[in-house]
């Protein structure tokens, strides 16, 4: 199928169009054409008022429920949610049943979604069965395409089989990717520790269980000489650690959940189950920091930690709700609508996220395959329910008033607009 995208604003850093107003032509999968007043009487034609165009956005960190969970989400519905929210590409947790331990489970996601329109890279578990106690097969995940290596929701707890981790992948140049949270601390917590917890009358998860992972795991790779990415930071002396340890040399990188820029621990006062979220949402504080290092450049990347939960799972009482959210869909919206500019979240999403990995860069080019997110910047719109991709629905973000809405993707001669 032919499509011409008219009059759209291309961002994207590495484009020598970025920043400039063109009609884009692609055929057969590849940039045919870009330039003005384009014409062309067998192409879909994608014309719409503040269009911008960039080069496929990346999620770094999410959850497809396949295999064992597939009643919370598949491999398919996944891939439609996460191209509903713009994204060409999802790195996938290894927190299925079985877990991504061995190359075959890295095989089977590969194959699974080779026919999709987004291109999914499996993570391989570091440790087997995501338990924390012996080394996975990383070799062998790593040949069968294993992009990185993590425990996801189950963060290594032990210092020696992370430090054994963090030293083994440094032969094939690999990155250990850690949700900073020491388990050990505030086991029971079921928010944020403070003020609200203590209003609310529910058991709290202090901050410090972050930030003492944060400071053991640089302190590791700096031994290791290897390199980490810390995904679903929220407080800002993590952030000033990891700033710290970037500037003396550290391989660190790290990423924000768009959640912890929009909410914060005064949202949950109504007991809304969506919020229940691990980490926790912290305090306003807290949050108003994010939102500045964000601006500040000091967060390379968003990751959704898009976690699907079934309606029993949430539809109950605040202590028994499982954590998590579904957040591909809206994670565009969140970021604008916390002031985020476009083209910040477009560096992030395109070119961080994919420099972190070591991945090529697609191009906006005549002749090169096209890998395009399509998005309107400005507009405002209500997320509705029945807006929603996923198989699950728990989303506070239904109801909400955001800015940024996302058209679809163009990827693998694939066309995915929503309606």
């Amino acid at each position: 199928m032919n499509v011409l995208i008219k009059q759209a604003t291309i961002i994207s850093p590495s484009s020598p169009f970025n920043g400039q107003i063109k009609d884009i032509l692609i055929k057969a999968g590849k940039f045919a054409s870009i330039s003005n007043g384009i014409t062309d009487d067998k192409a879909q034609i994608i014309e719409q008022d503040g269009l911008c165009v960039s080069i496929g956005w990346m999620d770094m960190l999410a959850d497809f429920g396949d295999p064992g969970f597939e009643q919370k989400e598949t491999i398919g519905s996944g891939a439609r949610a996460a191209a509903a929210g713009g994204f060409t590409d999802v790195m996938l947790m290894p927190n299925s049943r079985p877990a991504v331990d061995n190359k075959a489970q890295v095989e089977y996601i590969i194959q699974k979604a080779k026919q999709l329109a987004v291109n999914i890279h499996p993570l391989g578990a570091i440790s087997k069965k995501t338990e924390g106690k012996d080394l996975s097969e990383m070799y062998d995940m790593r040949q069968s395409c294993a992009i990185a290596f993590s425990d996801g929701i189950h963060p290594v707890q032990n210092s020696g089989l992370l430090l054994k981790a963090l030293q083994y992948v440094k032969s094939f140049d690999g990155t250990i990717i850690q949700i900073p949270d020491d388990t050990s601390i505030g086991a029971n917590g079921l928010m944020n520790e403070g003020i609200i917890s203590t209003q609310m009358g529910l058991p709290g998860k202090p901050i410090l269980a972050e930030e003492l992972m944060v400071a053991r795991d640089l302190k590791l790779a700096r031994y290791a000489g290897s390199k980490i990415h810390f995904s679903g930071v929220t407080s800002p002396r993590s952030l000033e650690y990891i700033k710290r340890s970037k500037e003396s040399g550290i391989q660190v990188t790290c990423s924000i959940t768009p959640y912890q820029a929009f909410f914060c621990d005064e949202d949950l006062q109504g007991y809304d189950t969506n919020l229940k979220l691990n980490p926790p949402l912290r305090t306003r504080a807290d949050m108003m920091a994010i939102r500045k290092a964000l601006n500040e450049g000091v967060i390379d990347c968003i990751a959704s930690h898009h976690l699907p939960q079934h309606w029993d799972n949430k539809t109950c009482e605040f202590e028994y709700a499982k954590p998590g959210m579904i957040a591909l869909e809206t994670m565009f919206a969140a970021a604008i609508s916390c002031g985020l500019t476009a083209a910040a979240f477009v560096q992030m999403q395109t070119i961080n996220v994919r420099n972190i990995f070591g991945l090529s860069i697609p191009e906006i080019k005549e002749g090169e395959n096209a890998s395009l997110t399509l998005f309107i910047p400005g507009e405002e719109f209500t997320f509705e329910e029945s807006m929603i991709r996923s198989k699950s629905k728990n989303s506070p973000f239904i109801g909400k008033k955001l800015k940024g809405k996302v058209l679809g993707i163009i990827n693998k001669s694939n066309i995915q607009l929503n309606n």
